[in-house]
């Protein structure tokens, strides 16, 4: 059977890995289920020849691998971020198992929003706070209370097989979504042009945030504004500050204090 095209754009992103022979081992996992995309953020060392040799068949995948030295540069142009990680956060992310995961993806990229990436992170503490808040949602593999730790290409294994059976399940099933998604880069810019709405109107203390800037974070990604919608919030946060700054300006002609 044919390999679906949709696969072409799903990422698999090894964020700071340190040991070659993981890199290689993810590579020949990826290639087993038909994905070939990679992207290093960061690795320890690579290229490597432990790599290479834990590769076999996968050597393909590794000679294409992007590195890159940023999780933003890893994807910047990705409509969709997964990331994957067994442990519990102080904030709870969006979670979906690998199946669900691998259906939301697959779904997303044959109706034409693409790329998507999955994350993995380092292999001894996986990905931090700060770049699974770069995600939709937290892809979570479900396995023994007792000893849930799963090596990084075993992960990648279960993952890839996942969206392959997706992709086989659904090729030709799903109409092209005509509209235009944003980009992880231009989400990243709405949210900072949002922190920065909230910190001028005071809607909370820059030295003392707590938790509400990742909440604030997490709603707007789980309510997941297309390409207009975004364009809407941008124009509305920009109202905002213009109202505040023509205020600022009419109490300095009036002489009233701020």
């Amino acid at each position: 059977m044919s390999l679906p095209p949709v696969l072409d754009q799903i990422r698999i992103v090894l964020v700071h890995t340190t040991h070659p022979g993981n890199i290689g081992a993810a590579a020949r996992a990826m290639v087993n289920m038909g994905l070939g995309r990679l992207v290093l953020v960061a690795p320890k060392r690579f290229p490597d020849p432990e790599a290479g040799h834990r590769a076999k068949g996968g050597l393909s995948v590794l000679e294409n691998a992007r590195v890159v030295d940023t999780l933003d540069e890893a994807i910047a142009d990705c409509t969709l971020v997964v990331g994957t990680s067994a442990r519990t956060r102080k904030v709870d992310w969006p979670c979906l198992d690998a199946r669900d995961s691998a259906v939301e993806m697959i779904t997303a990229a044959a109706a034409g929003r693409t790329p998507a990436a999955v994350l993995f992170g380092r292999e001894d503490r996986g990905l931090l706070n700060s770049e699974l808040q770069r995600c939709h949602w937290q892809l979570n593999i479900p396995s023994n209370e007792d000893y849930s730790s799963l090596n990084l290409a075993m992960a990648v294994q279960l993952v890839a097989y996942e969206i392959l059976c997706s992709a086989r399940a659904q090729q030709g099933e799903m109409a092209e979504d005509t509209r235009e998604w944003p980009s992880s880069a231009e989400l990243e810019y709405m949210h900072e042009h949002l922190r920065q709405v909230l910190l001028d109107v005071e809607f909370y203390d820059p030295d003392n945030p707590g938790l509400v800037p990742v909440r604030v974070r997490k709603l707007f990604t789980q309510l997941s504004p297309d390409a207009h919608e975004l364009g809407m919030l941008r124009g509305f946060l920009s109202a905002i500050q213009n109202a505040l700054a023509g205020r600022s300006k009419r109490r300095g002609r009036s002489g009233e204090s701020p």
